[in-house]
């Protein structure tokens, strides 16, 4: 299970105050939170993608040794339960790898959305600020 993080990467009320916080206290965390809100989706993106890796690595390995290890997948002396075990354990990581990777899409969707949100939000804010100068200018005119 995925949690969402509270602080997302971006400049947003709590962000830009955490940032400020971290410049009063100390210089390097206003700098390191400052970092996180410029490249934090892709420090995300990043990290996913060196625990896939790590991930594959270790499959692959315990595939190559047999699953003889900790886990106790040894070879049993029955080559037909040993082969199907083996046809089992590639069904189940081809099952992870469609999963991670609709994981990764849905990630991908959800980052799409909060950016949506966050440009309408931007728009109508542009849009109100407009309407109330507008009004500021016409009401000065009179």
């Amino acid at each position: 299970m995925r949690c969402n993080p509270v602080i997302r990467p971006g400049f947003h009320p709590l962000s830009v105050g955490l940032m400020v916080l971290g410049f009063v206290v100390a210089w390097p965390l206003g700098l390191a939170m400052l970092a996180y809100m410029i490249w934090g989706d892709r420090l995300r993106a990043f990290f996913d993608g060196v625990r896939d890796g790590y991930e594959r690595t270790r499959f692959a390995a315990d595939l190559r040794r047999g699953f003889a290890g900790p886990s106790g997948f040894g070879s049993t002396g029955n080559a037909a339960f040993d082969a199907h075990r083996a046809a089992e354990l590639e069904r189940l990581e081809a099952e992870r790898r469609r999963l991670e990777e609709e994981r990764r899409e849905f990630e991908a969707y959800m980052t799409h959305l909060r950016r949506a949100r966050d440009q309408e939000e931007f728009d109508r804010f542009k849009a109100e600020r407009a309407s109330r100068r507008r009004r500021d200018d016409d009401a000065g005119r009179v």
